[in-house]
């Protein structure tokens, strides 16, 4: 018989990734209001540069036996700092300062059935049927949130500039995080993650010195301020310890399943702290994109981890 207090024990972990994840939808939010008073470069620099200072540091004390890098590994720890970090956030704050938050949260959402899709591509992985349908039903949701459910209208007038943003965002994450798979044969997630932030971050510092002016650092008030910190302590390395903490203990399947709240928590703050509307589109695209992610990444029940530790 399956012990009760063995249940109880994960309930931390669950509410743990529940928070993680969750504050990753705040980062649209906390983008809105950085993106005020600077461009989408700088708060993309800002962000990072402020991260790497504590991630470096937290690498170098963790990692003390990571092994050297190669030529070749350089090469691809710098792709993942471009498409990951470096273009991947320009796209995320331009659409947190030009699109709808519920539109371009739930948009993005979708990005783990394309991930599964681009590693059966690229990395020879198994796409199994119920991958293909979990991408169908979230790229319906994606299509209906993006045309905000006119088809028709949409089709005559042709994609707008935030919605080809919003695809490029998609499609540099799902490259980044296939090209992190690789990355991570040889490399910790610690270790990929920050070599990436430090080489994002490179890149992005002569557009963002370009584009940045004194004035703008000086007259930026604390809100502005306190969102970028928010962005680069809590977002970027509370919240990616914490739910890498969690896929060591419940697995990165189910673990994945918890990213399905990341776009409802966008949503929610978004209505309670910038008052914008809620359309009925958004909640039919979230409601095909979640369910579509949820079946393409699933793999077991939750309580499935219990029993087999209990047998």
């Amino acid at each position: 018989m399956e012990p009760k207090d063995s249940k109880l024990r994960l309930w931390p972990v669950y509410l743990m990734l529940a928070f993680s994840t969750s504050t990753w939808g705040s980062a649209f939010v906390a983008g809105r209001f950085a993106t005020e008073s600077f461009d989408p470069v700088t708060v993309a620099f800002l962000r990072f540069f402020f991260a790497a200072v504590i991630l470096v540091p937290l690498m170098l004390i963790l990692e003390k036996e990571r092994p050297r890098p190669t030529a070749k590994q350089w090469g691809l720890l710098a792709l993942l700092g471009l498409t990951g970090i470096a273009v991947y956030n320009i796209a995320f704050f331009t659409a947190a300062k030009y699109a709808p938050i519920a539109k371009s949260s739930l948009f993005i959402a979708s990005n783990p059935v394309l991930i599964i899709l681009l590693s059966g591509l690229f990395l020879k992985e198994t796409i199994t049927k119920r991958n293909i349908t979990g991408l169908v039903l979230a790229l319906t949701g994606a299509v209906i949130i993006i045309t905000e459910g006119d088809l028709v209208q949409a089709l005559r007038h042709g994609l707008q500039p935030i919605d080809t943003v919003l695809l490029f965002a998609v499609v540099c994450w799902a490259l980044y995080s296939v090209l992190g798979k690789v990355a991570l044969k040889s490399f910790s997630t610690l270790v990929c993650t920050t070599y990436a932030v430090v080489f994002g971050t490179i890149m992005l510092f002569p557009f963002a010195l370009w584009e940045t002016t004194w004035t703008q650092v000086q007259e930026a008030d604390w809100v502005v301020w306190s969102s970028i910190l928010h962005m680069s302590v809590i977002v970027t390395v509370v919240s990616f310890l914490m739910y890498y903490q969690g896929i060591k203990i419940i697995g990165a399947a189910k673990a994945s399943l918890f990213i399905n709240l990341m776009p409802v928590s966008a949503v929610i703050l978004a209505v309670i702290f910038l008052g914008e509307p809620l359309m009925w589109a958004h909640l039919a695209g979230a409601l095909f994109v979640l369910t579509g992610v949820t079946i393409g990444t699933y793999t077991r029940p939750l309580w499935m981890h219990r029993r087999k530790k209990a047998a």
